[in-house]
């Protein structure tokens, strides 16, 4: 064989995956991208019944599949085939803001979008409004999905929560009935107090957990499960939901009337 063919052998891996008719494994399914992604020709075989797939598990002695080979070495599921091409997985438990940057992203362009489908253009004064609102309905949802989760994260700063626990129950509901109301520019008499009441209280937990007894605690504003750290995310959902409690009256009877 010559340095040229040497040279342009394709890799080749060996991946054994479960492929069934009630369940693919998707574990196997991102193994054997990642590989493909790395330049291997993948000889995929398929473990197709329990029985192939716990005959497999003990001839090779592992406790799950997938399992990769490469040159005849296993390498292992597919957190140690990430590690073996120097991408570890993700630590679950590190702090990160991506969520609540997700969701304010998502919540500008969904304003952009709106005041484009109602005026016709992006720049104007309803589509701050907009954009704020829909990151309070977002938000809100995120803690909807698990409000005793949210209510036990809460807990930990909130001023109000800690004397009333039913506050933390309330909270997600507040903050997501505030943010449909303001967005449709509907009973502003109800939502703007709520969202001025929910704000200040909000603001004033934070500012004294983060900033004066120097706490290191998760946010509860993305949900009872995140990891976002409480600081400035958190002050500034507080603290906008405060300008939107106070602007939108002042708007609603001031400048419209």
């Amino acid at each position: 064989m010559t340095k040229s063919e040497t040279r342009h052998k394709p890799r080749r891996a060996e991946i054994y995956r479960m492929v069934m008719d009630k369940h693919i494994c998707p574990y196997g399914i991102k193994s054997k991208y990642l590989l493909e992604r790395q330049g291997y020709e993948v000889d995929d075989h398929w473990l197709t019944t329990r029985q192939e797939t716990d005959d497999f598990k003990k001839k090779h002695s592992v406790e799950t599949t997938p399992q990769t080979f490469i040159d005849g070495e296993r390498i292992g599921g597919y957190d140690e085939l990430r590690q073996h091409f120097d991408q570890p997985m993700p630590d679950q438990a590190d702090t990160s803001y991506r969520p609540v940057i997700a969701i304010f992203v998502t919540a500008f362009l969904m304003g952009l979008a709106v005041s484009w489908a109602a005026f016709g253009t992006v720049w104007t004064l309803r589509m701050p409004e907009m954009f704020i609102a829909t990151a309070m309905c977002l938000l809100g949802v995120q803690k909807l999905q698990d409000v005793e989760s949210f209510s036990t994260m809460f807990l930990n700063y909130d001023l109000l929560g800690r004397r009333w626990v039913p506050y933390g129950y309330f909270y997600p509901f507040g903050e997501t009935l505030a943010g449909v109301l303001m967005l449709a520019g509907a009973l502003i008499w109800l939502a703007a107090p709520i969202a001025l009441f929910i704000g200040l209280i909000g603001a004033v937990s934070v500012f004294r957990a983060v900033y004066v007894q120097k706490r290191e605690l998760k946010c509860a504003c993305v949900g009872g499960n995140s990891n976002v750290p409480l600081g400035f995310v958190s002050l500034t959902e507080n603290l906008i939901m405060i300008m939107m409690g106070i602007w939108m009256p002042i708007r609603m009877y001031l400048l419209d009337g």
